[in-house]
Parts: structure tokens; C-alpha cells; sequence
């Protein structure tokens, strides 16, 4: 999903009575001292009831019609979804079910219902601005994970290991990271031996490795790069690519799931 195609196509919506488009900003963030007890439970509930009960009131059955049909679909996405939380949830939808946006996002939001002839974006670009498309790069010695994420969203993972012997970086497949590697790097040295030679050759095989990082970054339009790791080999990294680098964590974090690792990178 393009981001940046779907706030255009957002931003280009207008419908007239009896059709609206329906917008909602949901914080669910356990973290927020507000919501200790759930309270997005009664947000939500209230939030959707108010448009229900003043158009009740104002006795227009088509549009009344309408937003109900969201609103069953709003209330099966959220039960869909509620025991996998994040910090918040955005949507956007229209009657006729040609606009249908909901995520679950790690970033928090100001709990807002709108109702209205256009879609109402701007927590959305907002949440963009500070989390644009980003690639995180995870350094741990002969291993390089790199996350690619966009709006705190955790879009794809690769797993690189170093092969010693060939100098040659190796992405994992799927079935190979399920496994615990016998060898590091696939090579057949002692691991003393195998630290000492890496050490000794960090420089030039990080070189090596920046070259797929910038085609990366190419290839998936990062619009910031954060590297993950110990300081002296992240820098060695940097040093080697053509791409600016947005800040460097000095955090071993490679074991860590995806998740916490964005959380960190946001913090």
C-alpha cells in the first residue's frame, strides 16, 4: 500500500447528502493513563451512536440507511481486531464501499468521529510526517536485518548473514530464519578465528553490504534510514552509503521482534 496514493485519493473525495464520508481517528493506546480501563470501548460507542442519533432525529431515512451500513462495518472490524491492539485505529469509508481504509497503527491519535462530505486526513498526514516510508537496519557483526516499515506499520523483514569465505551478504529465506544456524555465516572457522577475521575485514565487507542497502532504499522509496547497532559498525556502514542516513541507535536490538524494534526507533 502507497501511503502517499491513498491520502491523494482521500483528499479527492466529495459525496452530497444523502452519502457522507464517514472518518474516524480511534485512540487505543494501553499506555495512555486515559484509556487505563479500556476507555476507547465507550469512545467508540458513543462516537458512532451521536451521527446515528441526530440523524434519527433529523428524519433522513436514506442517509440514516447509509451511515448504518458503516457503522455495522466499523463495529465487525473493531471485534475483528480486538484482541490484537496497537496504539491506534484509523478509517475512512463511504456508502457505497468504494473508500474502505482501516488500519491498526503504533502510533497514537486524538480520538475523533466526523461525518462529513470529505474525508478528514490531516492526523493522517501528520502521522506520515513523523513516520514517512523507512527502512531500519539492524547490525549485529556477521548479521544485518532490515525492516521495512511505513506509518509504524511493519510492511516486509530480510535477513541477511554473512558467508566469510565468499565475502558474499546471504539473504535468508523464510524456512532458513525458522532454523538455528550451525555455522556463523555459513563458514567453517572457529568462532574466535571468524570474529578476528570479520574484525579485521569489517570495513570492507560493510562496503560490500552498502551497495544492496542503497538499492534498497531505491527499490522501496525510504524516505528516512535508521541503523540499529553498535556505533562503530553502524558508522562503518554509514560511511559506505550513498543514501543519508536519518539518525544512528546505539542499541543491540537484532533478537528483538520487529515491533519493540519500531518502538524504539520512534521513541
Amino acid at each position: 500500500m502507497d501511503m502517499n496514493k491513498v491520502m491523494a485519493k482521500l483528499e479527492n473525495i466529495y459525496l452530497e447528502k444523502p452519502h457522507r464520508v464517514f472518518s474516524m481517528y480511534l485512540n487505543t493506546d494501553p499506555s495512555d493513563p486515559d484509556q487505563q480501563g479500556g476507555e476507547w470501548r465507550i469512545h467508540l460507542k458513543n462516537g458512532l451512536n451521536s451521527f446515528e442519533n441526530y440523524l434519527e432525529a433529523e428524519g433522513d431515512s436514506e442517509e440514516l440507511r447509509n451511515y448504518r451500513s458503516i457503522k455495522s462495518k466499523v463495529q465487525q472490524y473493531v471485534k475483528e481486531c480486538e484482541l490484537n491492539l496497537a496504539k491506534s485505529i484509523v478509517i475512512f469509508a463511504t456508502p457505497d464501499e468504494k473508500i474502505w481504509f482501516a488500519e491498526r497503527f503504533q502510533m497514537p491519535v486524538e480520538t475523533v468521529f466526523y461525518w462529513e462530505e470529505t474525508a478528514k486526513i490531516d492526523q493522517l498526514k501528520e502521522m506520515y510526517q513523523q513516520f514517512p516510508k523507512t527502512g531500519i537496519v539492524l547490525t549485529q557483526k556477521e548479521a544485518i536485518k532490515v525492516i521495512d516499515s511505513e506509518l509504524g506499520r511493519l510492511k516486509d523483514t530480510k535477513m541477511y548473514l554473512l558467508d566469510l569465505e565468499t565475502e558474499d551478504w546471504k539473504e535468508q529465506t523464510s524456512q532458513e530464519n525458522e532454523q538455528e544456524p550451525t555455522e556463523l555465516g555459513g563458514s567453517h572457522m572457529k568462532p574466535d578465528d571468524f570474529q578476528q577475521r570479520f574484525e579485521a575485514n569489517r570495513y570492507r565487507l560493510y562496503k560490500t553490504f552498502a551497495s544492496k542497502l542503497d538499492k534498497l532504499a531505491k527499490d522501496k522509496k525510504w524516505d528516512c534510514i535508521y541503523l540499529v547497532g553498535d556505533k562503530v559498525e553502524a558508522q562503518d556502514l554509514m560511511n559506505n552509503m550513498n543514501k543519508p542516513v536519518t539518525d544512528i541507535v546505539n542499541k543491540n536490538m537484532l533478537d528483538h521482534e520487529e515491533k519493540k524494534v519500531m518502538e524504539a526507533v520512534m521513541a
